[in-house]
């Protein structure tokens, strides 16, 4: 394909204002590790939300989801639960608070923070440091993945007559862009350039939707789609059927192994209340929490990811659905069974969007790899680092060390992703295997650690280790990783426990400055009373039934930002209306119950554990 003259100047003067962005701001991030990975801990809670609502803005969950809404219909409102799409309800609920009273730099430190330093402890820091690496390098790989698929169509150099080699040579030269300005700006290089992008990525957005509403009435959609298409309701089976339109549509179905809706709908719903108990996995999303400048930040952070975040993309994934539907259905049923709905996206971009507003969706979804791909490299030299290096080989390093080490680990593990992504088939099977395989051999531990006193390092340590292992073991085998989930919890919560009742539990003073200061809901009895016996005033969190109706509110409320734009492409206007009046109900409640009862510490927080002052410090570890 052939881009026009103003079209590769766009995309071209987006990558060099990307560029110019992250140095400017690298002489300021590059002053010491909290400048470099926190951004000093002075930028704005709705900066880093638009950065971290910019990094979730990735193209290849956007291909993946324009596929799902393609098959699917209405009905893949729900499949992002595999996530969980809602785990930043948790978040900005309660766990984005609790996280960010520990003041700590990494997940790992928090470890330290939750489980002191005993040699579960000690265990339990270097195995979240191996679990974070390699996150981050099956995000790298997922990323390379997607960005190689979409530059070929569009960019106009052929490298290889091969187009896998073809993708993969896009996919190493924008990697290895995007990786120039990681590397030099840290944490505030990349908060900066994704507010940068996701301007970019909302108005192409909102373009993409406009032209999908004027090429496409509703009265032609409706002969082009299979009945069910249209409706969100829960099924015992998948109610879409598209033997007569698209048979390999159907084939892709039992594939997946969604076809059996109800089970699959349960599934998720129960993985993912699961996996968000756990909170954030070490990766840019905890990164950004620990960011911001107070707890109650951190919540209105999380909250505000949901809010610019699910309308404008959905306007875009609707919008090349749509397109899609109509113009392309008969090209994708002549190519049979070696169809590949992961192209959908870029087909449909090749095809319909005008010269200059091209070169702008273009740059958007380049901002989306980029600004994915940018958080994702930024967490791997915090671990590595600051977690490793400063911890058990230098600890009084220049600072100027630590950073120019940052940027080797960063080149390094960028390297790791792109070699792993040489080996993945599809954006599926990646997104399969991280959501339910890695994160569920996480959830256990991290889940316990909020809710369970009696939980110790050790216990920690060995719930991971069965969990990473039999990650790892179910990516070389065929069974689905989203059906393997339950077992797969059950074995890490089994070994969790027995781990940590035949183990020491963790030092009282530990466990005591913990809760005083993060004061989770949970079993924490024992140690509330020994706290209780040097500050009476603390009380328990009495906040769990407050805090889960708040969860089922904001899932409704997050949910109606995904339909809303999906019914305003296709020009649904009753069901558009229902969901807009769930989203002004949904919203008033959770001002009421949540956004007016927020607070960075409980007010029987004794004053020496507050931030500034020496208790705090102590808590780092």
């Amino acid at each position: 394909m052939q881009l026009s003259f103003i079209d590769i100047a766009i995309v071209l003067a987006y990558i060099l204002g990307t560029l110019a962005v992250g140095f400017w701001v690298s002489k300021k991030a590059s002053k010491n590790m909290r400048s470099y990975f926190l951004g000093g801990n002075s930028l704005s809670w709705r900066m880093l939300g638009l950065s971290n609502a910019s990094g979730m803005f990735d193209i290849s969950g956007t291909m993946w989801l324009v596929y799902l809404l393609f098959i699917y219909g209405l009905s893949s409102v729900y499949i992002p639960w595999l996530w969980p799409v809602f785990n930043q309800i948790f978040m900005m609920v309660f766990l984005s608070a609790w996280l960010r009273r520990s003041g700590v730099l990494t997940g790992a430190e928090f470890i330290t923070f939750r489980f002191g330093n005993s040699l579960g402890a000690r265990l339990s820091h270097l195995v979240v440091v191996v679990f974070a690496l390699i996150n981050v390098v099956a995000f790298i790989a997922y990323g390379f993945i997607g960005i190689g698929k979409f530059a070929a169509v569009f960019l106009p150099w052929q490298f290889s007559a091969d187009p896998y080699w073809n993708d993969v040579a896009y996919a190493l030269i924008i990697t290895a862009i995007t990786t120039l300005y990681v590397v030099k700006g840290g944490m505030m290089s990349v908060v900066f350039t994704e507010v940068f992008q996701f301007v970019v990525m909302t108005l192409a957005s909102i373009a993409v939707g406009i032209i999908a509403m004027q090429q496409v009435s509703p009265e032609l959609l409706a002969t082009i789609l299979p009945d069910g298409w249209s409706s969100v309701a829960v099924h015992w089976q998948l109610n879409i059927d598209w033997a007569e339109r698209l048979p390999a549509a159907n084939e892709k179905i039992l594939q997946d192994g969604y076809n059996l809706f109800t089970i699959f709908f349960m599934l998720v719903l129960l993985k993912g209340v699961l996996v968000s108990l756990a909170g954030p996995a070490p990766n840019y999303d905890m990164q950004r929490v620990l960011s911001t400048k107070s707890p109650s930040d951190a919540s209105k952070m999380s909250w505000f990811v949901n809010v610019v975040l699910f309308i404008p993309r959905y306007m875009m994934i609707a919008g090349l659905t749509v397109l899609a539907l109509v113009f392309f259905t008969d090209d994708l049923r002549a190519m049979g069974s070696a169809v590949d709905f992961e192209q959908i996206l870029p087909m449909a971009l090749k095809e319909f969007i005008p010269v200059g507003l091209k070169g702008l969706l273009i740059a958007g979804l380049l901002a989306a790899f980029m600004g994915t791909f940018a958080a994702t490299v930024n967490a791997a030299p915090a671990y590595v680092v600051n977690d490793i290096y400063k911890r058990y080989i230098n600890p009084n390093a220049d600072a100027k060390k630590y950073v120019h080490l940052s940027y080797l680990f960063s080149v390094i593990f960028v390297i790791l992703g792109v070699i792993v992504g040489l080996f993945i088939p599809s954006l599926n099977n990646a997104i399969q295997w991280i959501v339910a395989a890695l994160y569920g051999g996480y959830t256990a531990s991290n889940m316990l650690k909020w809710l369970w006193w009696r939980f110790n390092g050790m216990g920690y340590f060995w719930g991971m280790v069965v969990g990473i292992v039999a990650a790892i073991t179910l990516a070389f085998t065929s069974y689905n990783p989203l059906y393997s989930f339950p077992f797969l919890f059950l074995l890490c919560l089994v070994t969790c426990v027995i781990a940590s009742l035949v183990t020491r539990a963790d030092d009282m003073e530990v466990l005591k400055a913990f809760y005083i200061k993060v004061r989770p809901w949970g079993f924490w009895t024992p140690v509330r009373e020994q706290v209780q016996q040097d500050y009476p005033a603390v009380q328990k969190n009495p906040h769990f039934v407050r805090d889960m109706f708040n969860v089922l509110v904001g899932i409704i409320w997050q949910t109606s930002m995904v339909a809303l734009p999906i019914f305003l492409v296709i020009q649904h206007w009753s069901e558009l209306l229902v969901s807009l009046v769930v989203l002004l109900v949904t919203s008033g409640l959770l001002w009421k119950f949540w956004w007016k009862n927020l607070e960075d510490y409980p007010a029987d927080t004794p004053r020496h554990y507050l931030p500034g002052t020496a208790g705090e410090v102590e808590t780092r570890g």
